[in-house]
This record gives C-alpha cells, sequence and structure tokens, in this order.
C-alpha cells in the first residue's frame, strides 16, 4: 500500500510540473522568462511564483465548498421555526460580514492556538502549540465566505414560491426529496449570479493568507520585490495573474449560468 501511494504522489507531482502554466514545458515563464528575474530554477523568482499560483487556486478551490455548506446549513437556520436557531444563524451571519476579513483571520489564527493551547495544558502538555497557516486560511475565508452566501441562498430561498413546497407534499415527497428534487435545482438557478460574485471575492480575499506566512501569490512577489528592488515588474505580474484567473472563473460562471437556464426551459 505504502509503494502504491508513493506512486500516486510522483504521478502528482509529474503532472504538476508538466501542466504547469508558468514553470512547466510549455509555460509562460519557461517560454519567456529565460534570463530574467522571471526564469525558472536558481536564476529567477519563476518557481516561487508558480508555487504561490497554485496556494491561492487550492486554498480557493477547498474554501469554496465548505463554505457552501455551511452558508446552505445557515440559509436553513434562518428559516427554521426554532427561535434558538434562527438567532444563532442571525448573529452568526451579523458578526462575520461586519468584521473585516483580515481581522477575521488573525481572530482564527491566533485564537485556534490559544484555545489549543489552553486545553492541552489541562492534560500537562506545556509545549508551544502552532497551528497550519493553511488550515487557518481555509478555515477563516470558509467562515467569511459562508457568512455572505447564507444571505444569498436565503434570499433565494425566499424567490421560490411556497406552492412548490405544497406540490412535494401532494407528490408524497418526504421533505429531504422536496428539497432535492424541486426546491435545490430552482435555488441553484437563482443564486447562482451571486454566489459568482462571492466567487470572484474569494478569489481575491486569498491574498489576506499572506499575512500569517502562507506562500501565496501577493507573498511570493513580496519576497521578490524585497530582494530584486523591481516592485513594478512582480506586482504587474500578480496582477496579470489575479486578472487571469478572474476571466477564467467568468467564463466558467457564464457557461453554468447558460447550463441552468437550459435545464430550467427544458422542464
Amino acid at each position: 500500500m505504502g509503494g502504491l501511494f508513493s506512486a500516486i504522489g510522483s504521478l502528482w507531482v509529474w503532472l504538476e510540473t508538466v501542466f504547469d502554466p508558468l514553470c512547466g514545458p510549455a509555460g509562460l515563464f519557461t517560454l519567456f522568462g529565460q534570463n530574467t528575474v522571471m526564469a525558472c530554477g536558481d536564476t529567477g523568482w519563476g518557481d516561487e511564483i508558480a508555487g504561490g499560483l497554485k496556494i491561492t487556486i487550492t486554498i480557493a478551490v477547498l474554501t469554496l465548498p465548505l463554505g457552501l455548506v455551511v452558508g446552505f446549513l445557515v440559509a436553513l437556520a434562518q428559516q427554521s421555526e426554532e427561535q434558538s436557531l434562527r438567532l444563532a444563524a442571525g448573529v452568526f451571519t451579523t458578526i462575520f460580514r461586519g468584521l473585516p476579513e483580515l481581522l477575521t483571520l488573525f481572530i482564527i489564527y491566533y485564537g485556534i492556538q490559544i484555545l489549543l493551547q489552553t486545553a492541552l495544558a489541562y492534560v500537562g502538555y506545556t509545549g508551544q502549540v502552532e497551528i497550519n497557516a493553511f488550515v487557518a486560511g481555509m478555515i477563516a475565508l470558509s467562515i467569511v465566505f459562508s457568512a455572505y452566501c447564507s444571505e444569498v441562498l436565503l434570499s433565494a430561498f425566499r424567490a421560490i414560491p411556497k406552492g412548490q413546497y405544497e406540490a412535494g407534499d401532494a407528490l408524497g415527497f418526504h421533505r429531504a426529496r422536496t428539497m432535492r428534487l424541486i426546491i435545490l435545482p430552482q435555488l441553484i438557478r437563482i443564486s447562482l449570479p451571486n454566489l459568482g460574485n462571492l466567487w470572484m471575492n474569494l478569489l481575491k480575499d486569498t491574498s489576506y493568507v499572506s499575512v500569517i506566512g502562507l506562500a501565496d501569490i501577493i507573498r511570493q512577489t513580496g519576497l521578490a520585490v524585497r530582494a530584486t528592488k523591481d516592485p513594478f515588474r512582480f506586482y504587474l505580474v500578480a496582477c496579470a495573474l489575479y486578472l487571469v484567473l478572474a476571466i477564467i472563473s467568468s467564463a466558467g460562471l457564464s457557461y453554468l449560468e447558460r447550463w441552468a437556464k437550459r435545464a430550467e426551459f427544458r422542464r
């Protein structure tokens, strides 16, 4: 089994190397950045910036499903007949929509460390505890994303006529089946444009993780600027990378919106 995992890991590294859009065999820095500060390898900063791009994309992609699930649950809680659930959901969204994202990141990063340190102290462990910066960044961004996502989904829920729920009851569906077959498809179609805007914001918000030491695009370009004293070139590259991610995301979101409308027309 260990050999299988090792082979899979080697294959993944190979795929990352081959298909790297910046430092792969057909990467931009490989083709056009040789003999410059953008070169890949020991002579330039291409590898570091390419690694920062991977971190940015990875943390955004992993944050998205977690934020969507939490946001969906919070939106359901906001519509619950149980007053305590509605109150808890309202407090959650008010706090994390009101706090600056950077402050939320600091609270999660340092707060979890303090909680773990305190809990372990009760069992006799006195060593230093440090939480992984990637995990902290993903948790913080997921919380902020879910707070805004819940409001988008709540508006979409309220836009669905109550007759749709009654139709599920008339067909003998239990609540979960009504949600899955009748409500959820409409919810996705209605909320998709606003969720797309949240995704674009999430891509930009990943830049905050640089302040806790995570080597994303902003941190790597900042290190390159300090080393080369060439801020305009490297920050221009950072702008280009974020714009490319935004353009690709816009194209993907447009396709999803057309797909959702076609599915609605077929019904």
